[in-house]
């Protein structure tokens, strides 16, 4: 039976791949994206941006404005992985992001670091992307050809993350490296900082410090565990563990696109003396974030 040209026209249109419409570009001026989970991490930043612009777009809101004299397009990757990733890819689609560059808490892994302190990690692992491994008769079993050679947390045995720049040449990635040069750039613009010591009325028995270097790790989890902590430490390297940063280097991995992020510990994740300090030192810790952060963007070319 022969078609009539304008249904044959129809069905090839129904039938055929359907080209992906270009998000909308929102603004074209070259900035740097200034990225936080959540509000507190983010206030002391946004108070210091100048010339300031709302945008809304994928759920998000997103300000270009000035800050350290540098222009800077700022928003929330809401909390967790999925939010981060999601939102930094909105980001990258509307605006013309030159970097990356993210700011906010974590909790502390490397018993070398006190609350207080700020750590820009050299990598970032995803330390919660696990086969969850069958238990046998003297301990867990994974799947063959799941897991990787790290080794595991009870039942909970690492895995790599499956990444394609090139949708033909997919690749298994255990971590994501933070940008050399702006690395290198953290570590001169750091220096002779004064960090906040003191939260109400609590204050940190030593003078917190920046840190440049090692590992970061981030997950679907707020540790607050001090087995997992160790874990996390001896097998990943981590010094850090949050929700975000990992997700945020694999967008920007993905993207071509140079990453670093600050994380000032509000907690030890498990390792505090007594209870969980993260609702006391949250401010403190955010806003030491923020003062290394200004100081690095203040510094970029």
């Amino acid at each position: 039976m022969r078609i009539a040209a304008p249904l044959a026209l129809t069905c090839a249109v129904l039938l055929s791949p359907l080209a992906a419409s270009a998000a909308e570009r929102l603004d074209a001026a070259p900035r740097t994206a200034v990225v936080s989970a959540f509000p507190p991490e983010m206030a002391a930043l946004e108070a210091a941006t100048s010339g300031k612009q709302e945008f809304t777009a994928a759920g998000a809101r997103f300000v270009t404005g000035t800050l350290e004299g540098k222009p800077v397009v700022l928003f929330l990757s809401g909390i967790s992985m999925v939010n981060a990733a999601m939102t930094t890819q909105a980001a990258l689609d509307r605006f013309h992001v030159t970097r990356i560059v993210f700011s906010g808490v974590a909790g502390g892994a490397d018993p070398d670091l006190e609350v207080g302190d700020v750590v820009a990690p050299e990598t970032w692992a995803q330390t919660s992307e696990m086969a969850y491994a069958r238990e046998v008769p003297g301990g867990f079993a994974p799947t063959p050809g799941l897991v990787s050679d790290l080794p595991n947390f009870g039942m909970m045995h690492p895995r790599a993350v499956t990444v394609t720049q090139d949708p033909a040449k997919p690749e298994d990635r255990l971590s994501f490296a933070a940008d050399p040069a702006l690395i290198a750039l953290a570590r001169k613009s750091v220096e002779g900082l004064a960090l906040k010591r003191c939260a109400a009325d609590q204050c940190l028995t030593k003078p917190p410090k920046v840190v440049v270097g090692g590992a970061g790790g981030s997950g679907p989890v707020f540790v607050d565990n001090a087995a997992f902590r160790d874990y996390a430490h001896k097998t990943f390297g981590a010094r850090v563990l949050d929700m975000e940063s990992a997700a945020v280097a694999q967008v920007a991995y993905v993207n071509k696109t140079p990453f670093i992020a600050f994380r000032s510990l509000s907690d030890l994740a498990g390792g505090d003396p007594a209870t969980n300090q993260f609702p006391v030192f949250l401010r403190l810790a955010a806003d030491n974030s923020a003062t290394v952060v200004r100081a690095f963007v203040k510094a970029l070319p």
